[in-house]
């Protein structure tokens, strides 16, 4: 019995070493996030609006050459629109931040965590991520490209998802040419 015991120990001791070992090739990269950009496009039935947000801060984590994770911060107070000028501008970057939208002052960040990372082509990877905005946690799948120091990724949001209702059909009749459609882009231009 002790002898059994004593194995055990051994095993579990081994085991637990070589998975610490495992992980430590694990190399998490900083992205540059005053070099980074992000850009946001929404679609509403008489057109579109589009603009920038910061990343507060960011990761991609390597295994040697192959991306493996990353973890990002968003500043949504910084949510821009870029296609307005002047008091409109102004207008709508006020929505944006206010509670029919992103709520910024109570939601001042979003975090997207990847979770599932697989390799799609060269340089290429098929990644499922757990996306946060205004406290609700939900999944999303993008593709995103490593060329060097750089990486870009675009992704779909269902605002929906998130309690950002405003102008959404799937919540309010008789919108008519006021309706905002539920799904925006993020754009993504990432140096590490």
């Amino acid at each position: 019995m002790k002898k059994t015991i004593k194995n055990l120990a051994v095993v579990a001791l081994v085991a637990f070493t070589s998975f610490a070992f495992a992980n430590n090739d694990v190399e998490k990269k900083q992205v540059k996030v005053e070099s980074s950009s992000v850009v946001w496009k929404g679609y509403k039935v008489t057109g579109s609006h589009e603009g920038t947000i910061a990343l507060q801060s960011g990761t991609l984590s390597f295994d040697g050459d192959k991306l493996v994770g990353g973890e990002f911060v968003i500043d949504m107070s910084t949510i821009n629109t870029t296609d307005l000028e002047g008091e409109m501008k102004g207008n709508l970057d006020g929505h944006l931040k206010s509670d029919d939208f992103f709520g910024t002052e109570k939601y001042p960040t979003a975090k997207l965590v990847f979770t599932k990372v697989k390799a799609s082509g060269k340089n290429s990877y098929a990644v499922t991520a757990d996306l946060t905005i205004k406290g609700k946690t939900h999944p999303v799948n993008f593709d995103i490209s490593i060329y060097g120091s750089k990486a870009t990724a675009s992704l779909k949001v269902d605002r929906t998802k998130y309690d950002v209702r405003y102008g959404s059909t799937s919540f309010f009749d008789d919108l008519k040419d006021k309706a905002i459609y539920d799904e925006f882009d993020l754009v993504t231009d990432l140096q590490f």
